[in-house]
C-alpha cells in the first residue's frame, strides 16, 4: 500500500511541477505547445486517479480486515438524541444568518473600499460584526452541551 501512497505522491508532484513550469513559461498559442505536453499531463493524471482507485479499494481491504472493537457502546434515547439535534440548532441558524448578513455587507465594503481606500479598515470592523453572529451561536452552542453532560 506504501507504494500506492508513494505512486500518488509522485504523481502529484508531477502536477505541481507541470503548473509551476507552466506559471513561469505560460503557451501564447495552443499550435505552439510541446509535443510531449499532452502526453505527460495525460499520464500524470491517470497515474493519480489510478493509484487513488487502487488505494480506496486496497485501504477498503484492510479496514474490513480489522477485528472488531469490544468496547461497549452506551445507548442513546430518544430524547437524548433530541437534545442533541436541539443543541445544534443555534450553531446552524447563526451560520445561516451570519451568511445572509456578510453578502451585502461584504459587497457594500467593496464598493466603499473601490471609491475610498481609507475606509478599508471600517468596512473590515462591519464585516466582522457580520461574522460573529456564527460566533454566538457556537458559545451557546458549547454552553449548552456543557449542561448536558
Amino acid at each position: 500500500m506504501y507504494w500506492l501512497l508513494m505512486l500518488m505522491t509522485l504523481s502529484l508532484l508531477g502536477l505541481i511541477a507541470m503548473g509551476i513550469y507552466f506559471e513561469i513559461r505560460p503557451l501564447s498559442k495552443p499550435v505552439n505547445a510541446p509535443r510531449w505536453l499532452k502526453g505527460t499531463v495525460g499520464i500524470n493524471l491517470l497515474t493519480f486517479v489510478g493509484a487513488q482507485i487502487g488505494l480506496l479499494f486496497l485501504g477498503m481491504g484492510e479496514v474490513m480486515a480489522e477485528p472488531a472493537t469490544t468496547e461497549v457502546a452506551r445507548e442513546i434515547s430518544v430524547g437524548m438524541g433530541l437534545a442533541i439535534i436541539g443543541i445544534g440548532l443555534p450553531t446552524a441558524f447563526s451560520t445561516i444568518a451570519a451568511g445572509i448578513a456578510v453578502g451585502p455587507v461584504g459587497a457594500a465594503s467593496l464598493a466603499v473600499i473601490t471609491e475610498k481606500p481609507e475606509m478599508f479598515g471600517r468596512t473590515l470592523v462591519y464585516l466582522g460584526l457580520a461574522e460573529g453572529i456564527a460566533i454566538y451561536g457556537l458559545i451557546v452552542t458549547i454552553l449548552l452541551l456543557g449542561k448536558l453532560g
